[in-house]
């Protein structure tokens, strides 16, 4: 497989967005991706990027951004691939009009993700589900460089993560989640502040629905040339909570063959994926980290450890209905949205999908000082202090 330092041209479809800004932030300096066109609705078309998007992330705005100026959503061919933060309403035509062009696009939108010929990727859990992109281009007729793929619900995200190792390693029967989602997955500006404060929401529109057929997607197999989806039975509860990021789960879950606790831990504990053998840029030293304390984890002491692209996992315990029972955590715009979506595009590019350039770059130092720029964007979400990351110093991002 070639390899170059060349990046990709890189277009972020729905731009001023709060996902959209995730993408951007995370996107900066990327040592294979380079934002060359930032694309948004017509109010924000023609004016420069700071101006557009009221930034509203506690790093600055990045500075090759700021000054760029926000295009219409016509797709052209000055880029190698686009990332969607689109809306579901405009999402379908937008990103298959991209597809069509012949970009490779990796969508945060929903539309598609159901779609027979449509990876739903997590890259730890599912990278051979990749392999429905042939399928896909054949089926829609699509130019051999064009394809969708799309990246799973916040809370279906953080749900997978957990599940993935202990259904590989001992089955899973039934599972039952109670979410505790924050605001800032409603978008912005969200919701009022008189009906979030001091409050709980108990709904949240189509998301239990989507974490219950979209995690056996994840979770299913791929057989000739089409996924079937993990029999299990997957029950959801959905709340909305006045936590600004992260989405916190409470999980009982019965496996289908005899285990131990500390079999259950073990399994958690010791799981890798594609992204960590390959060292992708955004990928965490540990895509499921096992906490210890009591009372962990927590989004306000937990949410950015690595890199906030992991499922942190806490009070894995027994359970007197299901068997066993834990409390998740995520960040649901980082790893359960923008970062996830960066992520299952680095694999693309790993595995030599994109028809530009076959393969990553070499790891020259500028992935070193991506990884740096991950730790310190991390350290400023704490406020300056607070854990470091997946490998906790930064001489272990380089």
């Amino acid at each position: 497989m070639s390899h170059s330092s060349k990046r990709l041209k890189t277009a972020v479809l729905g731009a001023t967005g709060a996902v959209g800004q995730r993408f951007v932030e995370l996107l900066a300096d990327h040592p294979w991706f380079e934002m060359t066109r930032l694309s948004a609705s017509d109010r924000s078309s023609g004016k420069s990027y700071q101006e557009a998007c009221g930034w509203r992330l506690p790093s600055p705005i990045p500075r090759a951004a700021a000054g760029q100026i926000v295009e219409d959503m016509e797709p052209d061919g000055s880029v190698d691939l686009a990332f969607s933060a689109l809306s579901a309403d405009v999402a379908p035509e937008v990103e298959m009009a991209w597809a069509r062009a012949g970009v490779p696009v990796f969508s945060n939108a929903r539309s598609y993700r159901l779609e027979p010929d449509v990876p739903l990727l997590i890259p730890e859990i599912n990278p051979d589900h990749l392999e429905l992109i042939a399928k896909q281009k054949a089926f829609r007729q699509l130019p051999d460089s064009g394809f969708i793929v799309t990246n799973a619900n916040c809370s279906t995200t953080v749900l997978a993560m957990a599940l993935a190792p202990i259904e590989r390693a001992f089955g899973l029967r039934r599972v039952s989640v109670v979410t505790l989602q924050a605001i800032s997955g409603a978008g912005y500006p969200g919701l009022p502040s008189m009906e979030i404060l001091g409050n709980v929401i108990p709904f949240i529109s189509g998301e239990e629905e989507k974490m219950e057929s979209e995690t056996r997607k994840i979770l299913g197999k791929l057989t000739g040339g089409r996924v079937a989806p993990a029999e299990l039975v997957l029950s959801a509860q959905v709340n909305r909570v006045p936590v600004f990021d992260g989405h916190t789960e409470s999980v009982s879950f019965e496996t289908a063959r005899p285990a131990r606790l500390e079999e259950i831990r073990e399994a958690l504990t010791s799981f890798r994926g594609e992204p960590q053998e390959a060292q992708l840029p955004s990928a965490p030293c540990h895509p499921v980290l096992v906490l210890d304390g009591r009372d962990r984890p927590q989004p306000m002491l937990d949410l950015y450890r690595e890199k906030a692209m992991a499922t942190l996992v806490g009070r894995l315990r027994p359970c007197p209905v299901l068997g066993f029972k834990m409390s998740l955590l995520g960040h649901n715009t980082i790893r359960g949205a923008a970062g996830g979506s960066i992520l299952n595009a680095e694999l693309a590019y790993a595995r030599g999908l994109f028809s530009v350039l076959r393969g990553p770059a070499d790891r020259p130092s500028a992935f070193a000082d991506f990884r740096v720029r991950q730790l310190r964007r991390t350290r400023r979400s704490l406020g300056g202090g607070g854990p470091a990351g997946a490998c906790g110093r930064v001489e272990d991002y380089i």
